[in-house]
């Protein structure tokens, strides 16, 4: 049995998709590596063949036609066969020792007849240059060493919630949910994250730094110019989970809560680049993004445009902007972007 399927969506990965592939391997034939080639142009498929013929019975290799980021790890998930499934970037790794404890951990609840829809480590940003490496963990929030439930939960502070790389979900529950990312679109790692949530049940969370959260190429989408660029497909993916949910008919208020909290940093991230843009039109899509939520969830929207975050973002004129920037500014040191 596999215990865990990780899929490494590749684009033109060749200088560092190896590292990845490296750092998974040590979980032996518990595990299975799904590489999915997405289309590149480089020796990214040769090097994943290479894998495969080494590793035969933990490697599968998928060449597909470019598809993006989402498109790949749809892809990782129709082919996965593990119990749990986790998305490894081609940029980032694992650590070795961390993935140990995962595998004893899923070892033995399936020992005692038990499983989790989502299990949640640590994970850590390996920032270029920088040499005290931050970790991001939930000991404040989530309780250890047991099976919990959402209202067993705590208050997740605004740098800490759960991204991609500390979440690994139980396979069959994202098939059942039919999860399925937009083509050709990036930052949809936080669809991945989110649209699961009111369909985990059960929740393990492991207090080890398992994740390694690489930051600092130049073309990588949290660069900051990049996202800027790029602003529509936030807006885009911010919108997409405006729609998902009515949040009144969220069951669990603690759900509810850390569910809204999380529309509202996008919400943030959205509005920060659109004002950071310093363009007029920008300033257009940003109040027009505010109405889309204050038409779609009138509550919602009061709770979030009414909040700190909200307010920080819609302090009128030229000054408001600065202050705005200003905040950014302070929250991208604290939550790490590129």
């Amino acid at each position: 049995m596999k215990y865990i399927s990780f899929a490494i969506p590749c684009y033109n990965s060749e200088e560092y998709m190896t590292h990845a592939i490296e750092s998974i391997l040590p979980g032996g034939e518990d595990i299975e590596i799904i590489i999915v080639n997405d289309g590149s142009k480089d020796r990214t498929s040769e090097i994943a063949h290479e894998y495969r013929k080494k590793y035969p019975d933990i490697i599968k290799v998928v060449d597909k036609e470019n598809g993006g980021h989402g498109d790949a790890v749809n892809t990782g998930l129709h082919y996965a066969a593990g119990k749990y499934f986790k998305v490894v970037d081609s940029d980032d790794w694992v650590n070795e020792e961390a993935l140990g404890k995962i595998l004893g951990l899923i070892r033995n609840l399936e020992e005692d007849g038990q499983e989790i829809d989502m299990l949640i480590s640590n994970y850590v940003y390996e920032k270029e240059g920088v040499s005290h490496k931050r970790c991001v963990h939930y000991r404040n929030v989530l309780p250890q060493d047991e099976v919990f439930r959402w209202e067993d939960i705590g208050h997740f502070r605004l740098d800490q919630y759960i991204l991609m790389h500390s979440v690994i979900y139980r396979t069959d529950m994202l098939k059942l949910i039919q999860l399925k990312l937009p083509k050709h679109t990036f930052y949809v790692d936080n669809i991945y994250v989110y649209y699961p949530l009111p369909h985990v049940r059960r929740i393990y969370y492991l207090d080890v730094d398992f994740y390694r959260y690489y930051i600092g190429r130049e073309d990588q989408s949290v660069n900051e110019r990049t996202m800027i660029s790029r602003v529509d497909q936030q807006i885009f993916v911010t919108k997409t989970m405006i729609d998902m949910y009515q949040m009144g008919s969220i069951s669990g208020k603690k759900l509810r809560g850390y569910m809204i909290n999380y529309l509202a940093i996008m919400m943030t991230v959205s509005s920060i680049l659109l004002i950071r843009s310093k363009k007029e039109e920008n300033l257009r899509k940003k109040k027009e993004l505010w109405q889309y939520l204050k038409k779609k969830d009138l509550r919602v929207y009061i709770k979030i445009r009414y909040g700190i975050l909200g307010q920080t973002m819609n302090i009128p004129g030229k000054s408001g902007r600065k202050i705005s920037s200003l905040a950014y500014s302070v929250a991208r040191r604290i939550i790490g972007f590129n």
